[in-house]
C-alpha cells in the first residue's frame, strides 16, 4: 500500500505542471473624481498556477506599491495599510474548470479564493481572461473591495478624497516552472 500511494505522489508531481512570475503587476485606484489621483502599481507580485487543478496562490509585498507622490506612499504604508505590522498581501483561491489545452485563444474563467490583507480574509469572487502565448500563460482580471472589509480605516478629514470602493486589477505573464 505504502508503495502504491508513494507512486500517486510522484505521478501527480510529475504530470502535475506550475506556472509562475515574480514580476505580477498588480494596481489599485481609489480615486474620487475632483480629487487627486490615489492609485498605485505593484510589479513584483508573485504567484503560482498548477495547471492540473487550476489551483492559484500569489502573494505581494505591501511595500512595493509605488505612487506618483512620495508623502501618499508614505501615508499609505504607515496610517492605512500599517505594512511593517502586516507586510503582505495574499490570496490562494481556484481557476474554476481551468484547461490548459483550451488556452489557445483568449478565454474567460470564474476565480475564487481567499484574499488576506492586514490579517483580515475576505471571499473573493471574479472573472478572468487567461490566453497562452508562446510558453506563457497571460491571466488578467480585475474585481472591487471595500477598505472596511480589510479593517482599513480612512479618518474622517480625508474620506471624502478616497473611493468607497477600491478597484483592483491584475496582469501576470506565468513562465513554465522547470
Amino acid at each position: 500500500m505504502r508503495v502504491f500511494v508513494l507512486f500517486l505522489f510522484v505521478t501527480q508531481a510529475i504530470f502535475s505542471q506550475q506556472y509562475f512570475t515574480r514580476t505580477g503587476t498588480t494596481e489599485f485606484k481609489a480615486s474620487v473624481d475632483t480629487f487627486e489621483p490615489v492609485e498605485a502599481k505593484n510589479n513584483s507580485t508573485t504567484v503560482v498556477l498548477d495547471t492540473n487543478d487550476g489551483a492559484i496562490a500569489s502573494l505581494l509585498l505591501v511595500k512595493g506599491f509605488r505612487f506618483r507622490v512620495a508623502l501618499m506612499q508614505e501615508h499609505f504604508n504607515e496610517n492605512y495599510m500599517d505594512s511593517n505590522e502586516y507586510p503582505k498581501a495574499t490570496f490562494k483561491g481556484k481557476i474554476h474548470d481551468f484547461n490548459v489545452t483550451e488556452l489557445s485563444s483568449t478565454k474567460e474563467y470564474k476565480i475564487s479564493g481567499t484574499l488576506t490583507i492586514k490579517g483580515k480574509s475576505k471571499l473573493i469572487s471574479t472573472k478572468a481572461t487567461l490566453q497562452k502565448s508562446g510558453n506563457m500563460i497571460i491571466l488578467k482580471s480585475s474585481f472591487s473591495v471595500t477598505p472596511q472589509d480589510f479593517n482599513i480605516k480612512i479618518p474622517s478629514i480625508v474620506r471624502k478624497k478616497i473611493a468607497e470602493r477600491i478597484h483592483i486589477s491584475i496582469h501576470y505573464e506565468l513562465s513554465q516552472k522547470k
